[in-house]
């Protein structure tokens, strides 16, 4: 399966990580988990071995590589079992970031991009509300332009990085629509306020809130009143790139449990001869096959420039139900060691719930597919 879409330099490139994240990033899991962050230090280390600009520019500090990098990077940093680190990273890199690569300036590139590409700054991405999910044209943050600046009013909530981060791509109602502008966090205005969640502890979620905040007008990104447009380009590879997270995650859990089964003892022999159990992991594993084989196609298809606006939004509503299944049914396995803290396992129980909900809900996929299966319904690139 992995010939067909990756070559051996990207095989290459995949040891590396691995080398990599079992010596920095698998030792402060815990630790990670227990402040309730995660070290920005270790984004400062895969600034500087280039993981955070796999497909920036060189002239802009990144390693000018296809997506299919990316689809190795997601899926590893999966593998290290902790949720948390994985949407510190890919909220910076293929949230914020990628409103940045794609629609930003030069002075933009030059302010934010280089920056964050050397993990130096870290950004996020505003757009849910307290009244505004999914229905991103019931934005209530409002940008009105005096001058040679905006002055921006309002809240979001649910910002991954926006409390430890450095600056936000936030959503805005200006006079011609929604608009996409860069608000640094430490502005005059900005409040900061840290969220208490059930899971993923060690990514740092806010509530922000904006006094007349003054964001220059060269922070704008792209044109005014195509924020919207934006944000629909934007939302298929910020699905895509979770669903690559979701199949590490899927793997690191089915293997911990093989692993845990065969050591297990129960009736004088390991639980991995019983049958009921043998089976299980039979299933899981051909569905876990089928979701990777449909995972890389269509990773392989967008790095081909194709638009896969119904197959991320398939893969996100897949990828977000079976992930919750496997775990509640490899968590079984576990017995009463499932329930533990010491346990790798009751730890990601917690993570995964969040998964069907963030980035758009499960309801919304079903809604974007049946309007491409049913209405016929066309996404067209905007960037360009």
């Amino acid at each position: 399966m992995k010939s067909l879409f990756f070559t051996e330099e990207h095989e290459l490139f995949r040891s590396s990580l691995q080398d990599f994240f079992q010596a920095e990033v698998m030792p402060q899991i815990n630790k990670w988990e227990d402040e309730g962050k995660t070290d920005r230090t270790i984004l400062k280390k895969m600034g500087e071995m280039g993981f955070l600009g796999l497909e920036v520019e060189e002239k802009y500090g990144g390693m000018g590589l296809d997506f299919m990098y990316t689809c190795i990077l997601m899926e590893e940093m999966g593998r290290t079992g902790s949720a948390g680190f994985s949407t510190v990273v890919s909220a910076h890199s293929y949230l914020a970031m990628n409103y940045l690569i794609h629609a930003g300036s030069d002075l933009i590139k030059e302010k934010y991009l280089i920056p964050s590409v050397m993990g130096e700054k870290i950004g996020s991405l505003s757009m849910t509300e307290p009244f505004a999910g999914s229905d991103v044209r019931s934005l209530r943050t409002t940008a009105r332009r005096e001058g040679d600046y905006y002055y921006v009013d309002g809240s979001k909530t649910f910002i991954s990085n926006g409390y430890y981060g450095d600056y936000t791509v936030a959503a805005v109602q200006t006079e011609s629509g929604i608009s996409m502008m860069v608000i640094d966090l430490e502005a005059e205005g900005v409040m900061r306020t840290k969220l208490d969640k059930v899971g993923i502890r060690s990514s740092d979620t806010a509530e922000l809130a904006f006094n007349n905040v003054k964001v220059p007008v060269e922070n704008l990104l792209g044109q005014e009143g195509k924020g919207f447009y934006y944000m629909m380009e934007s939302l298929q590879v910020e699905r895509l790139t979770g669903v690559q997270s979701n199949l590490g995650l899927m793997k690191y859990v089915l293997d911990i449990t093989i692993q845990y089964m065969s050591e297990r003892k129960a009736f004088g022999r390991s639980i991995n001869q019983f049958q009921a159990l043998r089976h299980e992991i039979a299933e899981m594993g051909s569905e876990l096959a089928a979701l990777e084989a449909f995972t890389y196609l269509t990773s392989y298809r967008l790095t081909q420039g194709d638009s896969v606006v119904k197959e991320c939004s398939m893969l996100k509503l897949k990828t977000g139900d079976f992930v919750n299944e496997l775990v509640y049914r490899c968590q079984q396995m576990f017995g009463g060691y499932g329930f533990m803290e010491e346990y790798p396992i009751g730890r990601i129980y917690r993570d995964v719930r969040v998964i069907p909900v963030y980035g758009g809900t499960s309801e919304i996929m079903k809604e974007i597919i049946a309007k491409i299966l049913i209405d016929k319904k066309e996404y067209k690139p905007v960037y360009k």
